[in-house]
């Protein structure tokens, strides 16, 4: 299957990933306050053109069955935004005025890119990698949670079944709309590279 494929051939920098010191500090529950509040900044300014990229996506849907799958992923941001919203009460943000960092700008522009330019099959190897590392991260470090673990909520969010099952319905569609071409390729290894950077940011930037 090719987002097996994609996944697998991007193995190492997903290790990095979870191996980078901003995950592990959610997962022992160390990571600072301020570098968890940057990030919770730069991903809701993320996520909203995320949503966007998937609207887009929208129009270059073949089918009504492949459009309201691309619907139910929007959901799904909208669902993940609600969480950032929570959080930015309690951290006291104002995520009208975020100013995005330049790796947040490099990655957002590139989803806005994929998504005016793209076919649908490039589109959704662009996004696949911010979903499924997340859900990948999330579950591994589920067994860390405690009741009074600091990052309990966003490790319960990205690893629950909900979202678990989201990441199916994107990889099956990936599946069934792409071809393993080199801009497949190079839209989804450049995203996860993305992924990297962003946990990145707020730990240099806080």
């Amino acid at each position: 299957m090719l987002h097996q494929d994609l996944w697998d051939q991007n193995a190492k920098l997903v290790a990095n990933c979870v191996d980078h010191p901003f995950v592990r500090g959610l997962g022992d529950g160390t990571l600072s306050k301020d570098a968890f509040r940057s990030y919770v900044a730069q991903d809701a300014f993320f996520l909203n053109a995320f949503a966007k990229a998937y609207a887009l996506a929208i129009a270059k849907s073949e089918t009504m069955e492949q459009a309201r799958t691309l619907h139910g992923f929007i959901d799904g941001v909208l669902d993940e935004l609600g969480l950032h919203a929570g959080y930015a009460k309690t951290l006291d943000i104002d995520l009208r005025s975020v100013a995005p960092f330049p790796e947040t700008l490099a990655y957002t522009e590139f989803l806005q890119s994929r998504a005016w330019h793209g076919a649908l099959g490039e589109i959704l190897a662009a996004m696949a990698p911010c979903m499924t590392l997340y859900h990948h991260v999330g579950t591994l470090l589920l067994p860390n949670v405690h009741l009074n673990h600091p990052y309990k909520d966003w490790i319960e969010s990205y690893s629950s079944p909900e979202f678990g099952q989201l990441c199916q319905s994107l990889e099956q569609m990936l599946d069934e709309v792409s071809t393993d071409t080199p801009a497949v390729r190079y839209a989804y290894q450049y995203a996860m590279q993305c992924e990297f950077d962003f946990f990145t940011a707020p730990i240099e930037r806080s």
